[in-house]
């Protein structure tokens, strides 16, 4: 076995680059990503080989065993699919979860290699009637397969994640899987999992079970690029001050209320969807009197540590967090499709991760966003010019996050490792607040944390009107700032749901998803695209998603209203990941 120490000797001499490597700008957005990590600011890369993702229609594709006149599953007519499709051996193609809603079933697969899961090698294919409607996978055949025995134990692969992060081992069980290099070579790898609990960092590292080479980091955490409550349509305390909130639970979304799960019945901010608290998770906000009211009311003359406010800003948040939980979860953020619970009742997924809200926390705004069955970890802090516990569109921005993390590539939130799928991240994060804090169908610019921060957060306000917001696809292919194509992402979020509004009107209970208003589309369509659409989005894939979501549950008949949307910011018929301008709508528009 080669010391451990030579081996950190020669780290910054590793042949592929991964670590203490150059920045390389030749490399795709949309299969890499590099960045500085760490107390040190070591400089590493992930990759994830190229996807292909194809959508068809409100018809539908025939798959193989359909022609056969075989009657099978969802997960068995995918899986022959994906083998025909791709050319991948039947023996690599490996089933690892799938669900099914409004009559469409999503399944989700891993490739494996001499028995062995490969870590960056992923498919999904969604069904209906017996007919493949979508898919992605970026399946691979590797130039060379590494042996199967590591050479180096897993004490070494931990101290060498530990050594690149500046993070510490977290207790998860180490697993064996191969990951495919962008040189094509697919090398044994084991997975460590490290976390700093004082700079908020959590990785997964991916250590080359050969040489100790890191040649892959997963982050789990997603930074904000920057029952006396604020109304959930609320942005601020300056919208419609506070109001005291009676039963605002989902009957649906939450059957037991917000205080019990399992044998347990809280009487404080701590439940079975969310855990508010200040400083330890035991810093909870009890009940102001029994049973279950929190009317705490906030002392705006006061420092957000000073006197009920702490109180009221843990109320606030809790209340928030819920009421996205029972939001989303009437759009399809459920058990099965991994979203955050203590208890899942028996309906699927993975319990016991709630999530947990630190509120006046020295971070402005971050989350962290591990795979089901792991609580994420909201950090809310004091802005210059307000508690952010009180700043709603910054909350709701990191709660989505945490939906869009889970909801795509089946729950692991490992499929946002690219620079432009962090990038579409952020602006998924944008536009959910867009979406659901409206009151009215107006036609209403929207900017970010003003209340707190005293200015927008953002470059623009997010806005229909292009003088006012000027952000188009073929400005991204020489954009240097990553927030300028989050920006971007978002813009066209608000253009397309206020074609939407103008076009099917606008429903004031956003609750009832059964409604087919503007934003109720609106929704449905987010929250189908992210589950349908492959691992690392592109502007193109995710586009893509969304008309084949449109298609899936409206028959295609927001089709043209949507191209229109995207046209308007040059992402049209026309538009390639080479990201030239294109407004042209497809035939039919």
């Amino acid at each position: 076995m080669v010391p451990l120490a030579k081996l950190l000797g020669i780290a910054p001499l590793i042949a592929s680059g991964v670590v203490a490597a150059p920045w390389n700008t030749g490399q795709s957005s949309t299969t890499h990503h590099i960045r500085a990590l760490g107390p040190n600011r070591v400089k590493v890369k992930s990759y994830h080989p190229e996807t292909t993702f194809k959508t068809y229609g409100v018809t539908g594709m025939d798959h193989p065993l359909s022609k056969r006149g075989i009657n099978a599953s969802s997960s068995d007519a995918a899986k022959q699919f994906l083998v025909s499709e791709t050319g991948t051996h039947p023996d690599e193609v490996v089933h690892r979860t799938g669900h099914t809603s409004d009559g469409i079933s999503n399944e989700y697969f891993h490739q494996q290699l001499n028995g062995i899961r490969v870590a960056n090698a992923v498919a999904n294919v969604a069904i209906r009637d017996g007919k493949v409607i979508s898919y992605g996978a970026n399946f691979v055949k590797p130039r060379s397969v590494r042996p199967v025995v590591a050479q180096i134990s897993a004490e070494d692969a931990i101290r060498r994640a530990e050594s690149v992060t500046g993070a510490k081992y977290n207790s998860y069980p180490l697993v064996q899987e191969y990951f495919i290099k962008d040189t094509g070579d697919a090398v044994l790898v084991y997975s460590v999992e490290v976390e700093n609990e004082e700079t908020h960092e959590w990785y997964s590292v991916h250590v080359d079970a050969t040489n100790c080479e890191v040649v892959n980091i997963v982050d789990f955490v997603h930074h904000l690029t920057s029952y006396r409550v604020t109304p959930f349509t609320s942005q601020d305390p300056t919208d419609a001050g506070f109001i005291l909130a009676t039963d605002p639970y989902d009957k649906s979304a939450s059957p037991n209320g917000w205080h019990q799960y399992g044998t347990t019945t809280a009487t404080s901010t701590s439940g079975n969807n969310v855990l508010s608290y200040t400083g330890t998770t035991s810093g909870t906000t009890s009940q102001s009197s029994p049973i279950n009211i929190y009317d705490y009311i906030r002392n705006p003359d006061l420092s957000p540590s000073g006197g009920p406010n702490p109180d009221a800003a843990r109320v606030n948040v809790f209340y928030i967090a819920n009421m996205v939980h029972d939001l989303t979860y009437r759009y399809g953020f459920t058990e099965k499709t991994w979203n955050y619970q203590q208890d899942n009742r028996g309906l699927g997924g993975l319990g016991n991760d709630r999530v947990e809200i630190e509120v006046q926390s020295h971070l402005p705004g971050l989350i962290t966003v591990p795979a089901d069955g792991r609580s994420a970890k909201i950090y809310l802090g004091a802005w210059s010019q307000g508690d952010g516990a009180f700043q709603n569109d910054v909350t709701v921005h990191e709660l989505m996050h945490g939906i869009v993390g889970r909801l795509t590539g089946g729950g692991t939130a490992k499929c946002f490792t690219t620079a432009e799928a962090h990038e579409l991240n952020e602006g998924w994060a944008d536009a959910f607040p867009d979406l659901i804090q409206r009151t009215t169908a107006v036609d209403r610019d929207f900017s970010i944390a003003i209340w707190a921060n005293g200015k927008n957060l953002r470059t623009y306000p997010y806005s229909t009107n292009i003088s006012v917001n000027p952000r188009m696809y073929g400005d991204a292919s020489t954009a240097s700032d990553a927030l300028a194509i989050a920006e971007l992402w978002a813009v066209i979020w608000h253009d397309i749901i206020m074609l939407l509004i103008k076009e099917r009107g606008f429903a004031s209970n956003l609750l009832d998803p059964t409604l087919t208003s503007g934003n109720t589309i609106a929704l449905h369509l987010m929250i189908d695209g992210l589950i349908i659409q492959p691992c690392n989005p592109t502007f193109i894939t995710a586009r893509d998603a969304i008309i084949q979501a449109d298609a899936n549950r409206y028959n295609g008949a927001n089709k043209c209203t949507l191209w229109k949307g995207f046209a308007k910011r040059g992402l049209g018929y026309g538009a390639t990941t080479i990201k030239a301008n294109s407004d042209t709508l497809p035939p039919g528009c």
